[in-house]
């Protein structure tokens, strides 16, 4: 009896799978079937395309727009109108992805009416559960309407800082000084510091030693500074020699204060102190230095 239903069941198996491989054979021969496959994929190919080539001229035309918005007699800050400009360019390309992949679903044979009913179920679902990734996009809209920070400048996030490269709806993307670059999820963003948004104040200080004549080294370096602000073109103002700000142990301690572009107190620190040391050398101003005085106990003076 088994023998008997082992045969059968064998006879079953050759037949169908004779009927399988002729059936595949014949499809594989068939002028029409890869005459089908040949037209999906050119359609699937001319989908691709078209959607790099809108892609390309929505970008092309939003860059036009942004220019002509900067040379309109109505000026806005530039710095929104290119992260705005970066913003309305990505929801571009996810759209127009997003279409293309519809599309192509569509030419393979899917049936989009059931497909995005259950695209709305399912994106309902994943909405519970995605409660970060809501709250980072709702963050970065905020960003950007409230003009937090926009591409180009220089902040702080947490330990985080660096120049602002991307401003997306999910994470902004900042580059460091180093070259590292952090992806910060928007959501996670509680307090921001902007360095680019106003002017910038460097603070310098030099010492001179105690013999030196103080009031002289304080008219040295107005004379100084206004040599440094003619060819400096970062500072906005004229350099404030404020006077004398603390007398250390070995040293009198005078202090620079100077209004500069945004993010450029380095670069001026850097230049003004290489200029005072030029001309605390020309002038023979000597540098403080330790001094040490040993009393020993015991020993009467004559």
């Amino acid at each position: 009896m088994n023998n008997l239903f082992s045969s059968e069941y064998m006879a079953v198996n050759d037949k169908f799978g004779k009927v399988f491989w002729d059936k595949l054979k014949d499809d594989i021969t068939s002028p029409a079937v890869w005459t089908h496959i040949l037209i999906l994929f050119v359609q699937i190919v001319v989908i691709f395309i078209v959607g790099r080539v809108v892609v390309r001229i929505a970008n092309k035309a939003l860059s036009h727009m942004m220019v002509e918005r900067e040379r309109s007699p109505v000026k806005f800050d530039p710095r929104r109108t290119k992260t705005i400009g970066k913003l309305i360019g990505n929801v571009i390309s996810y759209t127009v992805n997003f279409l293309s992949i519809l599309l192509i679903l569509n030419q393979i044979g899917f049936k989009l009416t059931p497909l995005l009913a259950g695209a709305g179920v399912l994106g309902l679902a994943i909405g519970f559960g995605a409660q970060s990734l809501v709250k980072d996009i709702i963050t970065g809209f905020f960003i950007i309407f409230e003009d937090q920070f926009a591409i180009g400048d220089v902040i702080q996030i947490r330990n985080y800082k660096g120049t602002v490269e991307e401003i997306g709806l999910r994470v902004t993307r900042i580059k460091s000084g180093t070259g590292e670059v952090y992806i910060i999820p928007n959501g996670s963003i509680q307090e921001v510091t902007n360095f680019s948004v106003y002017n910038s104040i460097a603070v310098i200080d030099f010492s001179i030693a105690y013999e030196e004549d103080t009031t002289r080294a304080l008219e040295l370096l107005k004379i100084t500074m206004q040599e440094v602000y003619e060819i400096n073109g970062d500072m906005v103002k004229l350099p404030e020699v404020l006077g004398v700000e603390n007398i250390g142990h070995s040293e009198v301690v005078l202090r620079i204060q100077v209004e500069c572009k945004a993010n450029t107190q380095g670069a001026v620190t850097r230049a003004v102190k290489e200029e005072v040391k030029k001309a605390f050398g020309r002038n023979q101003f000597a540098q403080p230095y330790p001094r040490v005085v040993t009393y020993v106990r015991g020993l009467k003076e004559e």
